[in-house]
């Protein structure tokens, strides 16, 4: 197989059989790609004899190529053969289903401290007596190994009840999967929307989580289709949102905050953090400096009636836990104050009657 049919299969890996809920790559039914001078000839093998979602797939086969490689646009030819029916393969169960509350971490633009937003609550939650997992869903720069220094973790594969798992990484009782466990940090990682969303569904369900009583989530930057993959795979009971009070962060906030709200996504948006609020030097613990501009963040939540959900100063132990593997909230009681108070009000949230 070519490169180029290579690039094609993994376009094609996006494509779901709404029966089985599986990706047509996967279950075996892109059988052949054949990309020839005059366009690509692509042969689907259907378990079904009258498959009721054959041509709308075909239809999607089509497009999909077309998008991803324009020069093929008008070009591309679906034939399927029919196989005999299989035996039902057993029913995977989703390591997501014993997880009490999932929470998903966004930002309207990167640069805001998302990702140590994420480790430093897991780790408060952890110390609030909750077992805690977080998901690294910033697939394009997964920061989690390093935050928790578990960059070395080799994955293992764990056999239970005849289904295969993945032992996530563990740091201080804090459960970690997270795609930088699979690639080298000196590899850019490339990949199409397809492969970047598959593999998250892999990690996503197939992670030895043991039931949970919080799964963080840490999406990428902005908006896309990792953010519509997650909410499209499990129920997701609320969004918080990261952001600096910058006018332009702030803008980019609203956005995101519009996604999780649009029809059919429909996911809670607990609310705003502000994070590198201020500025407070130790020689000068009575100052605050506004490096970033003054409350922009809790004055967008007031005005799209989000709950605030407080404001994070810009602290060297917290660039400097993350940098080292622990986060700051390990060890520094002045970092804790202010993870402690969102976290309780997230839990609260989460933990009242009919959450």
């Amino acid at each position: 197989m070519t490169e180029y049919e290579k690039n094609i299969r993994a376009v094609l890996a996006g494509i779901v059989h709404p029966e089985t809920g599986q990706d047509i790559v996967s279950s075996g039914m892109v059988e052949h790609i054949a990309v020839q001078a005059d366009g690509a000839v692509v042969t689907l093998a259907f378990r079904k004899r009258r498959d009721p979602f054959a041509n709308s797939i075909k239809r999607q086969v089509t497009a999909a190529v077309a998008q991803a490689f324009p020069e093929l646009a008008g070009k591309v030819v679906v034939t399927e053969r029919e196989e005999a029916p299989a035996a039902p393969a057993k029913e995977k169960v989703s390591s997501t289903a014993g997880i009490r509350h999932t929470v998903a971490i966004a930002s309207g633009k990167g640069g805001v401290g998302k990702s140590t937003v994420t480790a430093n609550l897991a780790v408060t939650l952890r110390d609030m007596g909750y077992s805690v997992g977080i998901l690294d869903a910033d697939i394009y720069g997964p920061s989690m190994p390093k935050m928790f220094g578990v960059e070395d973790y080799t994955p293992q594969a764990l056999v239970r009840d005849g289904q295969e798992y993945i032992l996530p990484a563990e740091a201080g009782g804090i459960k970690i999967a997270s795609i930088g466990f699979f690639i080298s940090p000196d590899d850019a990682l490339i990949w199409r929307g397809p492969m970047a969303t598959t593999a998250l569904k892999q990690l996503l369900h197939q992670t030895f989580w043991e039931g949970l009583d919080y799964l963080l989530i840490d999406l990428p930057p902005g908006t896309g289709d990792v953010h519509l993959s997650v909410v499209g795979e499990i129920k997701v009971d609320g969004a918080v949102v990261v952001s600096t009070p910058q006018q332009v962060a702030v803008a980019d906030v609203r956005r995101g905050v519009n996604m999780f709200r649009a029809e059919g996504i429909d996911v809670p948006v607990l609310g705003i953090v502000e994070n590198m609020a201020w500025f407070t030097p130790a020689e000068l613990p009575e100052n605050r400096y506004y490096l970033f501009g003054q409350g922009g963040a809790r004055n967008m939540a007031r005005t799209e009636g989000i709950d605030f959900l407080g404001d994070i100063p810009v602290i060297q132990s917290v660039m400097e836990g993350g940098d080292n593997g622990t986060p700051a909230v390990s060890t520094q009681s002045e970092v804790k104050k202010y993870y402690r108070e969102i976290a309780e009000k997230i839990v609260e949230k989460l933990e009242k009657p009919g959450c």
